[in-house]
């Protein structure tokens, strides 16, 4: 069945709600265009990733106005936002939360009580991840994968929606402690956050060299993400889309006979199965954001580069003819057939 006839099967509240999602897309970049200038793109992918309940890892020099994005899309979607600055000296506990002795006043009874770490929030900041020592990051992991954190033998369960949005400084080395596969496997996308061009940087001097104070104010509530969320899941997708984003995937595998011969010439490492899943969640989102109840390849394409970058292992071939990681997506992409028949008989 094509995807535009899967989509007619779709409830007509799913339908409006689609629409609702655009709409409020629309209402949220213009909401935040008031304080951020450009960086269209990045805003689009965390966007993407929220609605396809992921995390973001957000890759840029200094003053680029990470930080800003982040606090600035808590705000319009009115949830709650709390930011961590990682540092050599973080704790695990000063991100959980930590068990402290009470004691009851009338009784004299002394219990212990959990006080909840800034990690118990909807929209957490994590800001430049990788300087803090391997023990506090993985303090992370448990509460990114499972939307919980254990202390004392109880589990707390985390409010949602939940989303980690993590920035990390890609020029700075000293001092600091790259995040482990593991964990960047936990993160949906690697968001590269780049120079603003000549126009956007000379609107970026007016703004911050102005006067006035700059407000933006709340487009979307809790519930709503939460029921758009849904919505998100529930896009239908055909097979050969599927298969599209299970071969670029599968592609990336460098023991495996789908691989081509570039890939093995450049990588020591491809992409696991979680690849694939969220470049199909991520496809759902963005064909969700851009007004279309159905995903295309043209979708999975434009997730391809968020999903794969951080979960491909480059060799020292790639590194010394001045290959990247993009580029390498980028040939991928070219290299495999969009057509549904021509992937029917890609295993």
């Amino acid at each position: 069945m094509a995807a535009e006839e899967e989509s007619r099967n779709m409830e007509k509240g799913d339908l409006e709600a689609v629409k609702k999602l655009q709409d409020g897309y629309q209402t949220i970049r213009k909401e935040m265009s008031k304080a951020i200038i450009g960086q269209e793109k990045v805003l689009e992918e965390l966007l993407i990733s929220i609605f396809a309940k992921g995390h973001c890892l957000l890759i840029g020099v200094p003053g680029l106005a990470k930080t800003l994005i982040i606090s600035t899309l808590a705000e319009t979607l009115s949830l709650s936002f709390n930011r961590i600055q990682f540092t050599p000296d973080l704790m695990p506990s000063d991100i959980t939360g930590t068990e402290v002795i009470q004691e009851d006043k009338t009784t004299g009874e002394r219990k212990f009580h959990f006080l909840k770490g800034p990690i118990f929030a909807n929209v957490i900041l994590a800001d430049e991840i990788n300087r803090t020592p391997p023990k506090t990051q993985a303090a992370l992991l448990e509460s990114m994968q499972e939307h919980q954190v254990t202390a004392g033998g109880m589990c707390h369960v985390l409010e949602e929606p939940f989303f980690v949005l993590a920035t990390q400084n890609p020029i700075e080395q000293e001092g600091t402690y790259p995040l482990p596969e593991a964990q960047l496997d936990r993160f949906m996308f690697n968001v590269l956050v780049d120079y603003p061009d000549k126009e956007e940087e000379y609107d970026i001097m007016r703004l911050t060299t102005a006067p006035q104070e700059i407000k933006v104010g709340p487009v979307m509530g809790r519930e709503e993400i939460l029921a758009l969320q849904d919505i998100v899941r529930r896009v239908p997708i055909a097979e050969h889309v599927v298969r599209f984003a299970m071969t670029l995937a599968r592609a990336t595998r460098v023991t495996k006979e789908e691989a081509f011969p570039f890939i093995k010439e450049w990588l020591s490492w491809g992409a696991g199965p979680r690849a694939s899943q969220y470049m199909i969640l991520g496809g759902k989102a963005r064909a969700v954001l851009h007004g279309r109840s159905y995903v295309s390849t043209d979708d999975i394409v434009a997730v391809a580069h968020p999903v794969l970058r951080h979960r491909l292992i480059t060799n020292f071939n790639a590194e010394a003819e001045g290959i990247t990681k993009d580029h390498i997506i980028d040939r991928l992409i070219e290299s495999i057939p969009r057509k549904g028949e021509a992937l029917q008989g890609v295993s």
